[in-house]
């Protein structure tokens, strides 16, 4: 049975500081969510962990392995770095929805994403090393199938994006009603979810679901680790086995 820890990253009163005490510039605040992302990526990173971007201004990250004093100095990295705090929630479960949902109720509680006083706020729990297994992630990576000769190549970039995300879209809202699973772009025309303890039967009817609902025709390695980047190697190694078989699904 997998065991998620899933942190909410939050920033801290983002909305009234882009507009204080003027309306910042957007490029500016592209390059400040844009640099923020790139360096929680390598703060959680070091530690085995995955974050994914989401709205920027709420990211999403895969932290077992992380205590709480690691989150606690990724913080601290942050607010020595930036002109904003953030706030973390985490939580655990068998099932990432409900652990990121229980995380953005720890925040929630704490008081309002824009509320001034709210700082740095570090709550929740995380998973005792006793109850800790190899086989704690499941991580999917799902990629499109021959994307750079049907689109990349063939038609204008623009119309290249819209295939993905259509094709994403419906793969992320499938995954996360059906399936219990988080599903995150990535980049290209690669999409990683955190997946509970799902089978190849149910990893082919999200690639039929979204095949028939907007004609992406996806396949997926699969992947389990102790810590999200032992699972994610393990997804990424099973997804290079796709390609060279012309399988839709398989498992490492």
């Amino acid at each position: 049975m997998t065991n998620a820890q899933i942190t909410l990253v939050q920033i801290d009163n983002y909305g009234p500081w882009t507009v204080t005490p003027e309306p910042r510039r957007e490029v500016d605040l592209q390059t400040l969510q844009s640099r923020l992302y790139a360096d929680l990526s390598q703060l959680i990173g070091n530690r085995q962990g995955y974050v994914f971007f989401t709205r920027f201004d709420n990211m999403v990250a895969v932290t077992n392995g992380l205590s709480m004093d690691d989150h606690a100095l990724v913080q601290e990295s942050v607010a020595n770095r930036y002109p904003v705090t953030v706030s973390l929630g985490v939580a655990t479960g068998t099932s990432p929805v409900q652990a990121l949902a229980d995380a953005t109720e720890q925040l929630q509680d704490a008081g309002s994403a824009q509320d001034k006083s709210r700082r740095e706020i570090l709550r929740g729990r995380t998973i005792d090393e006793e109850f800790r297994t190899d086989d704690d992630i499941q991580i999917a990576h799902f990629d499109v199938n021959d994307m750079t000769g049907n689109f990349t190549d063939e038609v204008n970039a623009f119309d290249s994006f819209i295939h993905i995300e259509q094709g994403y879209a419906e793969l992320m809202k499938y995954m996360r009603e059906a399936h219990d699973s988080l599903s995150f772009f990535v980049g290209g025309d690669n999409v990683i979810a955190v997946c509970p303890e799902l089978d190849e039967a149910e990893y082919e009817d999200a690639i039929r679901h979204v095949r028939e609902t907007v004609e992406v025709e996806l396949k997926v390695g699969v992947g389990n680790g102790r810590v999200p980047q032992d699972a994610g190697m393990a997804a990424k190694h099973a997804l290079e086995t796709c390609r060279a078989d012309g399988s839709n699904v398989e498992f490492q």
